[in-house]
């Protein structure tokens, strides 16, 4: 199972990475609700809609989050928000083969609960490294990424010579 969070969700969404992610991986994607509800609750972005069409032809799943103490507990460890802290959960739950998830202080959690976890620059890099992207179009996507996440510059030159290191 692959569980996403908002944030990383959203970035896949806007860099045009869903679609690809979805084709290709053979894991069930799940998100938690309060995720559906931040993506898709009240905006209609272009992401929104691409996230909404995945959900509405099951390619992601809704899952709802019952353990509303380790919800509530991860929130107040680790200074998550509700959406963060259901997937958390969730991936920990199921003991997912993955959480996308791009909020500093959910990596912290991650790696301090040995949750597997994945950025949208991750994946990225990932999809590139097995051939799903060539060079061009992966560097077009993190630009993408560049404008719409909150990632130092640091992290996009890394991200920029691990993908042109490919080609």
């Amino acid at each position: 199972m692959v569980v996403f969070d908002a944030s990383t969700l959203i970035l896949t969404a806007k860099s045009e990475l869903l679609d690809l992610f979805l084709a290709h991986v053979s894991a069930p994607v799940v998100i938690p609700a309060e995720v559906e509800k931040e993506c898709c609750g009240v905006k209609r972005t272009l992401d929104a809609i691409i996230i909404q069409k995945a959900l509405d032809e099951s390619r992601v799943k809704t899952v709802v989050v019952k353990n509303r103490r380790l919800v509530a507990k991860l929130q107040a460890d680790f200074s998550l928000g509700a959406g963060e802290a259901e997937a958390t959960a969730l991936a920990l739950k199921e003991k997912a083969q993955l959480l996308g998830i791009d909020d500093k202080n959910g990596i912290n959690a991650c790696k301090l609960l040995n949750i597997p976890f994945a950025t949208a620059i991750g994946i990225l890099v990932r999809s590139r490294e097995n051939g799903l992207l060539d060079g061009s179009k992966a560097l077009e996507k993190l630009a993408l990424l560049a404008k719409h996440g909150r990632y130092k510059g640091s992290i996009i030159e890394d991200a920029r010579r691990r993908l042109e290191a490919g080609q």
